[in-house]
């Protein structure tokens, strides 16, 4: 059996069309997508800025999307990404509990609170928080290469 190679020029005929892809471009692309969406994944995590303390604590393993309580620097009060004043915590935080009231856990809060802060005023929200009925705080930091670490309390 004979193999026959790529048609010859003698007999008056071109080169075939190829029928092949080139995929190279397209994995070159996808590679360059690939490290964007690396870079810029945890970027998209935290809403309010915050300059968290440093730790070694390990991360907390979570069923459920926490509620997140913040303290920026200048002491503005966040649930979530919406700002709130300090009288109105109490009222935003017994919404929180009524709407999780039919649930066999309580909620999940993260506190996050920048290293700035006075600890008088960290410790006030907290015991809003306790005064709530909400127990189930973790107090997020980051570690030592800069990702966000909670380390919980019961």
């Amino acid at each position: 059996m004979a193999m026959s190679g790529p048609p010859s020029h003698r007999r008056g005929r071109g080169r075939a069309p190829m029928a092949d892809i080139n995929v190279t471009p397209l994995v070159d692309v996808m590679l360059v997508l690939l490290i964007i969406f690396m870079v810029t994944a945890p970027l998209l995590v935290t809403g309010v800025p915050v300059n968290l303390p440093e730790t070694r604590a390990k991360g907390l393993d979570q069923d459920q999307k926490p509620t997140v309580v913040s303290i920026d620097r200048d002491g503005g009060l966040y649930i979530d990404e919406t700002e709130i004043s300090d009288a109105d915590l109490p009222n935003r935080l017994a919404e929180i509990v009524s709407a999780n009231a039919g649930k066999a856990e309580p909620p999940q809060i993260f506190l996050r609170a920048d290293t700035g802060l006075d600890y008088g005023r960290v410790m006030r929200v907290m015991g809003e928080l306790n005064r709530a009925g909400l127990n189930k705080v973790a107090l997020v930091s980051t570690g030592g290469n800069d990702n966000a670490v909670t380390s919980g309390s019961e």
